[in-house]
């Protein structure tokens, strides 16, 4: 048996139409607190993290019409989009991926939110599912943050 890829399962992203209702449901229904809250500018989303254990709920709204997340939204509605899990080598994962002829989105690991690095998986080669690759940190060299200085602000500050 090979060693797994995976460490553990880093977040599960349902994409929501608005952040702060969902945000306010969470911690209303279920006590739930959101640990980290992001503006992804490259992939047109925002994100809030609501801590379970060691892993998140992640909150996903468009803040741009032709993002990912708003075409899933027009298309399928709120409710799961992606599960998120942790890796020690993003590349590494990914190459592994490929050598075993899944079908990736990302050619090559690139700057996630919170530090990370990620590469997805497309969901017509892992049963329907779109896979998120996440590795802690950036390696020495890797492009910076992947938000602009408003948005880094509100992740050193939390939600608001």
């Amino acid at each position: 048996m090979t060693r797994s890829l995976v460490t553990e399962i880093d977040h599960v992203a349902i994409a929501v139409r608005d952040l702060d209702a969902a945000i306010a449901w969470y911690a209303e229904v279920l006590g739930a607190e959101v640990v980290h809250r992001e503006l992804v500018e490259p992939d047109g989303v925002e994100e809030a993290l609501v801590g379970v254990a060691e892993s998140y709920v992640q909150l996903l709204s468009p803040t741009r019409e032709d993002s990912p997340v708003a075409r899933f939204l027009a298309a399928r509605g709120e409710g799961l989009h992606h599960v998120g899990y942790r890796v020690a080598d993003c590349a590494q994962a990914l190459d592994a991926v490929k050598r075993a002829g899944g079908v990736v989105v990302d050619e090559a690991p690139r700057p996630g939110s919170r530090g990370t690095m990620v590469a997805f998986v497309h969901p017509k080669s892992s049963f329907g599912t779109l896979i998120e690759l996440v590795q802690e940190g950036r390696p020495n060299g890797a492009a910076g943050e992947a938000n602009d200085g408003a948005a880094s602000e509100k992740a050193r500050t939390g939600p608001h």
